[in-house]
C-alpha cells in the first residue's frame, strides 16, 4: 500500500538489524539498507527517551554530508529502561546475565526512538512500551543466555523468544516496538508524507 504512497522517495534503512529489516518487508515497503558504523555515546544527563532521540539523531547524523534530494533515511535505537539506568546491548554472557536478573520479577520500559531524516529536515517520534517479567530462577536465564545468544538484543532479551514465553507476565504498549521498532509509527508517519 505504501509502495505506490511513496514511488518518488527512496527509503533508506539504516540498520543492521535482521528484526527491523524484516519489518520493513512486511510493511511492504520498497527500501534499502545502508548501515554506517557510528559510535553510540550519549552524555550521562539524558534520561529514558533522551537517551533514544540522541542516539537515533546522531546515528541519522552519518548521512548529512551523502542524502540524496529524494532519500529518507530511517534509523532507530531502543534501549531498556529499568529504575532509571539504560541496558544497551549486553557485552557479553556475564553482563546479558546481570541485566536479566536485575529485570526478573519488575517492569521495565522498552523505549525506541525512530528518526526520518530528509535534506530538508529530520522528525523523531519515540515510543515507551512497559513489560513486565515473572520471577526468573538463575537456571532459567542462563539456559535462555546459552540458547537463545541475545546478545545483539537491547536488555539481552527478545520478547519474541523461549524468554517472552516463559517468563513475560504483562506487556502494556506496543509488541512491535519490543521485538525492536514501533511499526505503527513507522507506518502511520510514511503514510502521511506529502
Amino acid at each position: 500500500m505504501l509502495r505506490e504512497k511513496l514511488k518518488d522517495y527512496k527509503i533508506i534503512l539504516a540498520s543492521g538489524s535482521p528484526r527491523r529489516q524484516q519489518f520493513f518487508k512486511e510493511l511492504d515497503l520498497d527500501f534499502e539498507i545502508r548501515v554506517k558504523e557510528v559510535e553510540e555515546i550519549y552524555p550521562d544527563t539524558l534520561q529514558g527517551v533522551e537517551i533514544t532521540n540522541y542516539l537515533a539523531k546522531l546515528k541519522s547524523a552519518a548521512f548529512d554530508n551523502t542524502i540524496q534530494p529524494n532519500e529518507i533515511i530511517v534509523t532507530s535505537d531502543t534501549i531498556v529502561w529499568l529504575e532509571n539506568k539504560a541496558l544497551g546491548k549486553p557485552k557479553d554472557k556475564q553482563d546479558a546475565f546481570l541485566m536479566l536478573q536485575s529485570m526478573a520479577g519488575k517492569t521495565h520500559e522498552v523505549i525506541t526512538s525512530v528518526c526520518f531524516k530528509t535534506v530538508n529536515k529530520i522528525d523523531i517520534l519515540n515510543c515507551v512500551t512497559r513489560v513486565t517479567f515473572n520471577p526468573i530462577s538463575d537456571a532459567e536465564i542462563l539456559f535462555y543466555i546459552d540458547n537463545y545468544q541475545p546478545f545483539d538484543k537491547a536488555g539481552a532479551y527478545g520478547i519474541q523468544e523461549w524468554i517472552g514465553l516463559m517468563a513475560i507476565a504483562k506487556i502494556e504498549g506496543s509488541y512491535t516496538n519490543v521485538v525492536g521498532l514501533p511499526t505503527d509509527l513507522v507506518y502511520r508517519y510514511l503514510s502521511n508524507l506529502k
